[in-house]
């Protein structure tokens, strides 16, 4: 028995496949919208004046303030128990919304970050990772973004704590943050 060629058998299946289906109706879409697998939270686009977002955006100029590839981070502000930054580190506080900072520059990183907690707290969040990345693929091999966000999380009001993920959530790539508490649902 001959095997037929590879290029008639898949002409003959496309044929057959094209009669079994019959006419086909295209349906026009002019917009994409992209899916992520764990947001749980839409990010809203919004359009600030660039001098408000520098503004807010703090200078690394100091060469102190940039942190190690594998160092971990951590944070409380004061009145938060250790018990409390203990269960975030550990990962058992439930994480209800996840913001993938990887590949953003500084300044659309920055309008992110502000736009997530922005939604963070005002559908009541209280627990959250955010993934910054190690900074492997950066210009100079260094974590430009996770030095940024240590900085940014500390001046935050809403941020209570923050710190270094597990292994198994990103490590030395991502933090857990804790949320304040809105007066609206306490």
């Amino acid at each position: 028995m001959t095997k037929p060629k590879s290029g008639q058998s898949d002409q003959a299946d496309i044929a057959l496949f094209r009669e079994e289906i019959g006419e086909v109706e295209h349906i026009a879409q002019d917009k994409i919208v992209p899916v992520t697998k764990t947001t749980k939270i839409k990010l809203r686009a919004r359009q600030n004046k660039a001098t408000d977002l520098q503004s807010e955006l703090s200078d690394l100029s100091d060469p102190t303030t940039v942190v190690g590839s594998e160092e971990t981070l951590s944070f409380r502000r004061s009145g938060i128990q250790e018990r409390l930054l203990s269960r975030l580190r550990s990962g058992s506080l439930k994480l209800d919304a996840e913001l993938d900072l990887h590949g953003m520059t500084i300044p659309i990183a920055h309008q992110a970050l502000l736009d997530f907690i922005r939604d963070c707290v005002n559908y009541n969040i209280r627990g959250a990772r955010i993934i910054h990345g190690k900074g492997w693929s950066s210009k100079h091999h260094k974590p430009i973004l996770k030095s940024k966000l240590n900085i940014w999380l500390r001046e935050m009001d809403d941020i209570l704590a923050f710190c270094s993920a597990r292994i198994e959530d990103g490590g030395t790539g991502a933090l857990y943050i804790l949320l304040r508490r809105t007066n609206k649902n306490k």
